[in-house]
């Protein structure tokens, strides 16, 4: 098993990541500090994990509530009904949140639990690459709004995270190339040696071999944890997490969050940013060409979904989270391993990127 220290002080806490961990009854242990325990999770993960988890709890006073699967169910709808839950059961401000499943289910789970009688514990149990590599860790949680993606939400770090490789196993190939975006991502923005890995490694990853998944999972969360280390509530720094997001936000709510993963997205919104780097003349043409054919050979798409228009796309670009005072920063690229934010492009190349992925 490796352990992480993601540093924020008092809030510091551990990232777990190895095989079958889940069935560490001592390792669990030391986070159930209390005996009221609400267990989050999804229609698709309960049948799998949901067992494992109720033999750590099954002392105390547990609750389980069980989400539809999907990102359009990430909503104020949703996170209402896990508050009236806690609340119908009387549970108290020493009450532990367990986040049983993918990103929606640990972004719901967690903004519930730094609103829930103004903030009480949660862990992180991830069972899909993407939010074991990504979502899980930093402390974003979220909901979604019709008019954009995680408009209301809340920084607030979980006690713990424990990302057991085993769980990938039963992760349909669709959503395991989704979790691979966010891993590609961090060779791009922060770790070129990591993306000239994954070049060279990418097929062992696709079959999902152990020591492989291992490491990635490994190097993701190590490069995540130096980032949120340094700037917590992405005042500055922690933007180039984003990279492709901005793009990849605007095409999932122009898709009213169907048709493509969250990873998928993202994945495509990469290589925008990346396209619109070129067209800056701050990013090479070999380098973006290299992305193109990693995100191809992880399965991802790098064209826009043929039922999204242009008008669409642009809108909800502007009333991304990272516009200030009306203009849009974009996270864009000098290197392969160097990303920045900024405002300085061309509005006009903007639009010619957007039109040249539909």
């Amino acid at each position: 098993m490796k352990t992480i220290k993601v540093n924020l002080k008092d809030r510091t806490y551990s990232i777990y990541i190895g095989n079958s961990i889940l069935s560490d009854t001592n390792l669990f242990e030391r986070y159930l500090t209390s005996k009221q325990i609400l267990i989050v999770t999804n229609e698709k993960v309960a049948p799998l994990y949901l067992s494992i988890i109720e033999k750590h709890v099954g002392e105390l006073d547990y609750e389980t509530y069980i989400l539809p699967d999907g990102e359009s169910f990430k909503s104020l709808e949703y996170f209402n009904n896990v508050i009236s839950k806690l609340i119908e059961k009387k549970f108290s401000r020493t009450c532990i949140l367990i986040a049983l499943g993918g990103g929606v289910v640990g972004d719901l789970t967690g903004f519930a639990a730094a609103c829930y009688q103004r903030g009480v514990k949660f862990i992180q149990i991830p069972t899909t690459l993407l939010a074991q590599v990504d979502s899980s860790v930093g402390g974003k949680t979220a909901v979604n709004h019709t008019s954009g993606k995680n408009m209301i939400g809340a920084f607030y770090q979980p006690s713990a995270v424990f990302s057991d490789t085993s769980v990938l196993s039963t992760l349909p190939e669709r959503e395991f190339s989704a979790g691979l975006a966010e891993v590609i991502k961090y060779g791009i923005i922060k770790d070129g040696k990591f993306f000239d890995w994954l070049e060279e490694n990418l097929s062992s990853l696709v079959m999902r071999d152990e020591k492989s998944l291992s490491y990635v999972i490994e190097r993701s969360c190590i490069n995540k944890a130096e980032v949120v280390a340094e700037d917590e509530k992405e005042i500055g720094y922690r933007a180039i997490l984003n990279l492709g997001h901005t793009f990849g936000h605007a095409i999932e709510t122009a898709l009213s969050y169907k048709k493509w993963l969250h990873g998928e997205a993202v994945g495509c919104g990469m290589l925008m940013a990346a396209d619109l780097s070129r067209r800056l003349g701050i990013f090479e043409q070999s380098d973006l060409d290299r992305i193109k054919s990693l995100l191809i050979k992880a399965n991802l798409p790098v064209k826009i979904h043929k039922d999204v228009q242009f008008e669409k796309i642009y809108e909800n670009m502007k009333i991304d989270k990272k516009s200030k005072e009306g203009i849009l920063h974009l996270v864009l690229l000098k290197n392969i391993g160097e990303a920045f934010l900024t405002s300085e492009y061309s509005d006009e190349l903007l639009k010619e990127t957007i039109e040249s992925f539909l």
